[in-house]
């Protein structure tokens, strides 16, 4: 049985590297997963990165598997897929999908770790937690049949949403974003697609995901009378302006945020994390979300990979890392 494994570390503001890491002893009620893919969460873990995460909030950011504390050296991330090679006989050789970091071997609790469906390809299974944040937006924006739906930010997120979105009876969804090229992603996944100096305004919902002050600067300009702004970025230690005078009151717009640590209040008598997560893998069968994945990189590159990521310099949407 392995002992070690290969880990990477975000060591300091735009900095991070591979380290050897130990591997606790096995307990009965742990499995040891060979990690197959990992994918990165542009948004959040750029934020990481770069050492934006606020004092205010590192408790709460933290995710269920990291190691060391904000700013650095942490060990941060979590979307991981990987084969199981030693538990329950049910369980060894099949794949499955953990809130874990980037890491080449790791032990977890066997509640912790999702069976990844036969029919769902195990690289595109790292889609999971941005498709269960995806999920708990939509829950939080209520659309409605019909309704004129924008999508602010053609990242990761914003896709999902968009492509969840579309699927409610009537609705038109225009997903809205500064690259020309997200056109053909939007097109992919049947909905919309503008530029912000083409959206159409008068929307009955808007969703932000551009993770840009401007991008909400715009929803407030796209959304019609008292409609939703749903706030689905997070902007780390980010100072946000923004207009709330003009026609704000006149047309009685409200903001609303959306963040994935807790269960939109409409399901959580119902619904549990677990349910929540075995729904985003069962959606993920469409072979369609595949245009999301993006920028396939070996796992000893991931520093650098990162670094680029962060700096804008690779326009990537899920960006899968490869073991």
């Amino acid at each position: 049985m392995p002992t070690t494994a290969r880990a990477f570390w975000v060591t300091g503001p735009g900095r991070g590297e591979i380290r050897d890491v130990t591997l606790a002893p096995r307990r009965d009620e742990d499995l040891l997963v060979r990690t197959r893919f990992s994918g990165v969460s542009r948004g959040t873990e750029s934020l990481v990165f770069g050492g934006h995460v606020p004092e205010s909030e590192r408790a709460r950011m933290r995710a269920p598997f990291q190691d060391g504390n904000f700013p650095a050296p942490v060990k941060y991330g979590y979307m991981n897929v990987g084969v199981v090679e030693e538990g329950p006989a049910d369980l060894r050789g099949r794949h499955v999908f953990v809130l874990f970091p980037h890491q080449t071997r790791y032990h977890v609790p066997a509640s912790w770790a999702h069976l990844v469906p036969d029919d769902v390809p195990p690289r595109r299974a790292v889609l999971a937690a941005n498709m269960e944040t995806a999920v708990n937006g939509l829950w939080d924006a209520r659309p409605h049949v019909g309704d004129r739906i924008a999508v602010v930010g053609a990242g990761t997120v914003g896709c999902l949403v968009a492509w969840l979105a579309g699927q409610v009876a009537g609705c038109r969804v225009q997903l809205i974003d500064i690259d020309p090229a997200r056109a053909d992603v939007a097109r992919a996944l049947g909905v919309e697609f503008a530029t912000p100096g083409s959206a159409d305004a008068d929307a009955d919902l808007v969703v932000h995901a551009s993770g840009a002050p401007e991008g909400l600067a715009l929803a407030l300009r796209l959304a019609g009378v008292e409609a939703m702004i749903l706030e689905m970025s997070w902007f780390g230690d980010n100072v946000v302006p923004l207009s709330l005078g003009e026609a704000f009151h006149a047309r009685r717009l409200t903001i609303r945020s959306s963040q994935v640590g807790r269960i939109a209040a409409a399901q959580r008598t119902r619904w549990d994390t677990g349910r929540r997560m075995r729904l985003a893998l069962d959606l993920l069968r469409d072979p369609r979300l595949d245009v999301l994945l993006t920028g396939d990189t070996p796992f000893e590159s991931l520093p650098s990979t990162m670094a680029a990521l962060a700096e804008g310099r690779a326009r990537a949407l899920c960006h899968v890392v490869v073991y």
